[in-house]
């Protein structure tokens, strides 16, 4: 191995030291008009945390999605982005009909729910993260991470919700299972109350550890772990 490989192989090493945490918390939206701006984002439901101004030359305001640890920043002379240039903000959901929905009652334009197609990238749509074909309709698979819909600011800065069940593997530590509100939790209880009724049918009896079941489940499934199959998945 040469000593580039070297290099290229411990730069590709996630770091296990926990000594320095890195949390993104806030992205900056490049807007031509302010207050306008404003409307639009508290319309959206999202929390103000901030709206300071110095003199006529400097004004920021801080949104902070619903359950989201990153909030959003735009204002008079904070960035020198372009208006309308930010594309591809992610607002990940548990389910994405009830998002769109929840966007629709407030007035907001929202897409049509859309999927990937497969290995073709190329086409006439706006791009988002599986490309720029979007055929309609939420994935027939239900995958986690494959639907999608888009909406806009007035300024044109896209925004997609990206509907997310399970986590890729490695993304989430097991230990580390949190819900940011009661409405993701209740989403995770639906879904391994499905998976459970699988189970029973599978073993072929009522499942008196069903809750240590369920709750192995929500976890694992939160950190894109497979579901155990024995009589109880906690007994494996």
């Amino acid at each position: 191995m040469t000593g580039t490989e070297m290099h290229r192989e411990a730069d590709a090493k996630p770091s296990n030291a926990r000594g320095i945490d890195l949390k993104l918390e806030v992205v900056v939206i490049p807007v031509s008009d302010v207050e306008r701006a404003k409307a639009f984002y508290a319309r959206l439901g999202w929390r103000l945390d901030a709206d300071f101004a110095s003199g006529g030359d400097w004004r920021v305001i801080q949104f902070t999605p619903p359950g989201s640890a990153c909030s959003v920043i735009f204002g008079k002379n904070v960035t020198a982005a372009v208006p309308g240039s930010a594309q591809g903000l992610y607002l990940i959901v548990s389910n994405l009909e009830a998002a769109r929905r929840d966007l629709l009652e407030r007035g907001v334009e929202v897409s049509e729910p859309f999927h990937g197609a497969g290995d073709v990238h190329a086409g006439p749509d706006e791009p988002y993260l599986f490309g720029r074909v979007r055929v309609s309709g939420a994935d027939p698979q239900h995958g986690s991470y494959s639907s999608f819909a888009s909406f806009s600011d007035p300024d044109g800065n896209g925004w997609l919700f990206q509907e997310v069940t399970a986590r890729l593997p490695g993304r989430i530590e097991a230990t580390d299972t949190t819900f940011v509100s009661p409405r993701e939790l209740a989403g995770a209880l639906r879904r391994a109350a499905v998976a459970h009724g699988e189970h029973e049918k599978r073993i072929g009896a009522h499942d008196e550890n069903w809750a240590d079941w369920y709750a192995d489940y929500i976890v694992r499934e939160q950190a894109g772990q497979p579901e155990l199959r024995g009589r109880s998945a906690v007994q494996g």
